[in-house]
């Protein structure tokens, strides 16, 4: 196991750090995310083929603007081309996340708005229909600001997870009226009414994981002190027990301007380590089975303050996205930020963060010197490989300001391996399996399927590992209910399938 926390390093450029191209203009339409004070929070992205082409396709919440879908028309290797798709022209969203609720093998879309939130089904060719009645979506007026989603055991549809914010209709509001959150479970091939998890302190971000490898997923809800103001904290919601954890468990009150979740196994021992980011610190912590250990300023992923320019103000944290994008089997960190809107405390010019992980286990800033450092209103992104040539690109949403398309364009030499997971009936991606790659040298990265996290917005794409120098590798998977595969030889340098029924990875 390497130690999360070795040494310290001085916060200078590395050698060979990564750099990305701008290819904003390759857009077909400015796509901005706008709106007033319901707007402020919010702009996700969901990022996931659409069209079976393997190329990653764009879905981006517009607030009072539309929503817009891009459909990927880049040649393999080449250089990040868009067209416009055809949505409908939803206003009012926040948010989306893509899965596969009918299990039919199309990726459907859960949108989160500020009011009613819809579900639409995925067809052929990035074709949606609106399923929100038929799979009994109950329609309200909430604010709805967060989501995540996991299979309980025996059920063919997922249960999803609804975080809101502010609740709009409290007259004593909008400090100390955070609303409830709400809990859809499947009742046959539709959803029965929803359970309201309270209390509510306006959840920002929330993300359904095994993070204590018990088998069976617990719900994190990441809180926004702003409106909690006081008595709230962040949250761990048992779903098999109906109730949130609490010391007794191990689970220690943490309170913070809470706004987005990414999780990754970031020191080799097999439990999910996280990011939160918030207002100021953004917050690491090491998972530890049991509970989490938050680490120090030492660690390098604070990002507290502007790495450019003179405006010294903290920084406020969005969403945050773990991903190889040198390939050297280290997980990286993006961080979106941005100033809410016109807060006199917090940095208005506040670049955006790319932290690299070095093998000495400290994460150093490289953000400028890759050219993605820009300082509008970011919000929501996503890491993925948009060309399919093995480089993790990035898309930002920005708030009042377009958004924003970057190529991976580094030089390492460096391999890489990506696995998508496939079984019969229910859940047919495996939301909820564990994937363990194992190198030649007998390193073992390990990570999991999951819908939920970041800020208003995730992917579903296949797991990315960075390989380095090694041209193949092995991989295992523990499957959601518990079942493990053999170790299965990988190819470095392609997508590989590895299927529930096979005894050997599809290439």
């Amino acid at each position: 196991m390497r130690a999360l926390l070795i040494a310290l390093l001085p916060g200078a450029a590395l050698a060979g750090d990564p750099v990305f191209l701008d290819r904003s203009s390759a857009l077909p339409v400015e796509h901005i995310y706008g709106g007033g004070w319901e707007h402020f929070v919010g702009g996700g992205v969901a990022v996931f083929d659409c069209d079976g082409d393997a190329l990653p396709d764009i879905f981006a919440a517009g607030g009072e603007n539309p929503v817009t879908l891009l459909r990927n028309t880049t040649p393999p290797g080449g250089d990040l081309t868009f067209a416009q798709g055809d949505f409908p022209g939803l206003t009012d969203v926040t948010g989306a996340y893509p899965l596969d609720i009918d299990s039919d093998g199309h990726l459907d879309l859960a949108v989160l708005r500020v009011g009613p939130n819809k579900l639409y089904r995925g067809g052929p060719d990035c074709s949606f229909t609106d399923a929100t009645a038929a799979w009994g979506l109950v329609p309200d007026n909430r604010w709805t600001t967060a989501f995540s989603a996991t299979w309980e055991p025996g059920q063919d549809m997922p249960t999803l997870a609804f975080g809101n914010y502010v609740d709009r209709t409290d007259p004593d509001g909008p400090f100390q009226a955070c609303d409830a959150h709400q809990i859809y479970r499947p009742e046959g091939a539709r959803y029965g009414p929803p359970l309201d998890l309270t209390p509510g302190y306006c959840a920002l971000s929330l993300l359904f994981s095994d993070w204590s490898r018990r088998g069976r997923a617990d719900l994190r809800l990441s809180n926004d002190r702003h409106y909690y103001v006081r008595g709230g904290a962040e949250q761990m919601w048992r779903p098999d027990q109906n109730r949130f954890l609490g010391p007794e468990d191990g689970w220690e009150k943490l309170s913070i301007w809470g706004m987005g979740i990414a999780s990754r196994d970031l020191n080799e021992d097999g439990l999910p380590d996280i990011v939160l980011t918030s207002m100021g610190d953004q917050i690491l912590q090491h998972g530890t089975g049991t509970g989490f250990v938050t680490l120090p300023y030492s660690a390098g992923a604070t990002a507290h303050r502007p790495h450019v320019g003179d405006d010294g103000r903290p920084s406020t944290g969005w969403h945050a996205a773990f991903g190889d994008v040198d390939n050297d089997r280290l997980p990286d960190l993006f961080i979106a930020k941005g100033n809410v809107d016109q807060m006199p405390g917090n940095a208005m010019a506040d670049p955006n963060n790319l932290l690299v992980l070095t093998p000495e286990g400290r994460f150093v800033e490289v953000g400028a010197t890759a050219g993605i450092a820009t300082t509008d209103r970011s919000r929501g992104a996503a890491l993925a490989d948009l060309n399919a040539d093995g480089r993790l690109d990035l898309v930002v949403v920005n708030r009042r300001a377009p958004m924003e398309l970057w190529q991976n364009a580094t030089e390492t030499g460096h391999g890489w391996a990506a696995i998508e997971l496939r079984q019969p009936g229910a859940n047919p991606r495996a939301v909820g399996a564990w994937v363990e790659l194992r190198t030649p040298d007998g390193l073992t990265y390990t990570q999991e399927r999951t819908v939920g996290g970041g800020h208003a917005g995730g992917s579903a794409l296949p797991l990315y590992f960075g390989l380095e120098s090694y041209g193949s590798a092995e991989a295992r998977v523990i499957w959601p209910d518990g079942a493990t595969s053999g170790w299965l030889p990988i190819a470095a340098n392609r997508t590989t399938t590895i299927t529930r029924t096979t005894t050997a990875p599809q290439n």
